[in-house]
C-alpha cells in the first residue's frame, strides 16, 4: 500500500505545473501540493477507482492534490462518521473542505447527519463543508427523503445568517439557496422567494476573476431550461 502511496506521489508531483499551483495560491491554496490539473488526475482514478484504503492513505499525506484524488477515488459508502471528521477537520483550505469533504459526506450513508453537525461548527471551513453538503444532499436525495420543515427552517437560517457569516460560508450558504431552488421542489419557490430578497452576496475570491452566482437568475434559468427537481447521481467530478 505504502508503494502505491509513493508512486501515486511521485506521479502527482511530476504532472504539477507552477502555472496551475499559482491558479491555486490565488484560489486560497494551502501548501503542500503540486498543482496538478484535475483531468490530469483521470489516469490515476481510472487505475485506482474505488480502491478505498489507498484513497484513504492519500488523504493523510495532507497533499492538496492527493487530498482531492482521494476524494474522487474514495467508495464513500463505505466512509464512517469518523474518518468524515477526520477529514473536515484535515481540510487545509475550501477546495477540499467544500468539494472532496462534501461531496464524499453527502454520498455517503450519513449525509444529513454529518452536515447537521458541521453546520453549527465555529470553524469556516467545517461549517462550509456543511452547507456544502447540504446543498449536495439536495441534487442527490429524492424529494421523500428530504425533511420539507427542516429545509425550510435552513432556508430561514440562511437568510437571517448570511450578512454576518463567515467568508467562505457565505460562498455556500448562496450555493445552498441556489442547491434548494434547482433541486427541491417541495421549497423551490420559497428558495426563490429568499434568493430574491438575499441578493447579491458579496464574496472575497482572492486574487481570481470567479464571480459569486445571483441565486434568483440561476434559479430562473433552471426552471426556464425545465430542469427543477431533477436529481443527479453523484455530485463527485
Amino acid at each position: 500500500m505504502m508503494n502505491q502511496v509513493k508512486d501515486i506521489m511521485n506521479r502527482l508531483a511530476e504532472l504539477g505545473s507552477e502555472q496551475t499551483l499559482k491558479t491555486f495560491r490565488n484560489h486560497g491554496g494551502v501548501e503542500p501540493m503540486y498543482g496538478v490539473k484535475i483531468g490530469d488526475m483521470k489516469p490515476i482514478l481510472k487505475k485506482h477507482k474505488n480502491n478505498h484504503q489507498l484513497a484513504l492513505e492519500l488523504y493523510k499525506t495532507g497533499n492538496s492534490d492527493a487530498m482531492y484524488l482521494a476524494g474522487l477515488m474514495s467508495n464513500p459508502s463505505l466512509l464512517t462518521p469518523e474518518v468524515l471528521d477526520e477529514w473536515v477537520e484535515r481540510a487545509p483550505w475550501h477546495m477540499i473542505s467544500e468539494y472532496t469533504v462534501a461531496w464524499n459526506a453527502a454520498e455517503s450513508p450519513y449525509g444529513f447527519e454529518m452536515a447537521r453537525k458541521w453546520i453549527e461548527s465555529d470553524k469556516e471551513l467545517i461549517a462550509g463543508a456543511g452547507w456544502s453538503a447540504l446543498g449536495c444532499l439536495m441534487a442527490l436525495t429524492p424529494d421523500e427523503g428530504i425533511d420539507k420543515e427542516e429545509v425550510d427552517q435552513l432556508l430561514n437560517r440562511v437568510e437571517n445568517q448570511i450578512p454576518d457569516a463567515p467568508n467562505r460560508v457565505r460562498y455556500v450558504m448562496n450555493g445552498f439557496i441556489i442547491a434548494v431552488g434547482s433541486y427541491y421542489k417541495p421549497s423551490a419557490e420559497k428558495a426563490l422567494e429568499i434568493a430574491n430578497r438575499v441578493g447579491k452576496v458579496s464574496v472575497n475570491v482572492g486574487n481570481t476573476a470567479c464571480k459569486v452566482p445571483y441565486a434568483p437568475d440561476y434559479i430562473r434559468k433552471v426552471w426556464d431550461t425545465g430542469k427543477l427537481g431533477a436529481k443527479r447521481k453523484e455530485v463527485r467530478c
